[in-house]
């Protein structure tokens, strides 16, 4: 009877004892941490962190856990991105290519935008594409290992764009709407600005 007794403990304990071993469905907030950063990391969006998690505002205490889910960030998304930086920011600093990176990734949480990355990169507007690489094709060409890093980075949270939705080099932009626009940074030859 002692022998059932304690086996019938051991296996009710397993099942009440959290099992904590898939890293990839939790994380642990750290001081400094917002919900934001935190969906970067994980490659999911605020929002699927708001409802795997019951939250209704972006308050977060450090000690919190978060449920993650599987991270949706994968080779394919660092790939798009990626592309689209070395399309873009070929010849520019290593913190302009993550700024140009962090753009898209800040469109996708603005509200003004699409909310998925394929949506924004391949966003059109009448006859013509939000990135000139996706109309010229340069998109589709290979990603060297700095403009990956630089996708991966702004995916991990850093932003040296300051929050940004644009950016433009002033030597060659055509438009005039870029005139009305809030100049938040400047790296390079790019200029990062939002509304």
């Amino acid at each position: 009877m002692k022998k059932w007794l304690a086996a019938g403990t051991f296996v009710l304990a397993a099942f009440l004892v959290p099992n904590n071993a898939d890293a990839s469905s939790g994380y642990t907030v750290q001081s400094g941490d917002t919900l934001w950063g935190i969906s970067q990391k994980f490659g999911i969006t605020v929002e699927e962190l708001k409802a795997n998690n019951g939250l209704a505002d972006t308050m977060i205490y450090p000690g919190d856990t978060l449920v993650t889910g599987e991270a949706v960030r994968n080779d394919e998304k660092v790939d798009l991105l990626s592309r689209l930086v070395h399309s873009e920011a070929r010849g520019e600093p290593y913190e302009g290519k993550v700024a140009v990176a962090a753009v898209v990734l800040n469109r996708i949480e603005s509200g003004d935008f699409p909310d998925s990355m394929n949506e924004v990169i391949y966003e059109t507007n009448g006859n013509s594409y939000a990135f000139e690489p996706v109309m010229n094709g340069s998109i589709y060409n290979e990603p060297d290992s700095e403009s990956v890093r630089a996708a991966e980075e702004a995916l991990n949270g850093y932003d040296p764009s300051n929050g940004a939705l644009f950016f433009y080099n002033p030597d060659t932009a055509t438009s005039d709407w870029v005139n009305r626009l809030t100049i938040d940074s400047r790296i390079g030859n790019h200029v990062f600005a939002s509304n």
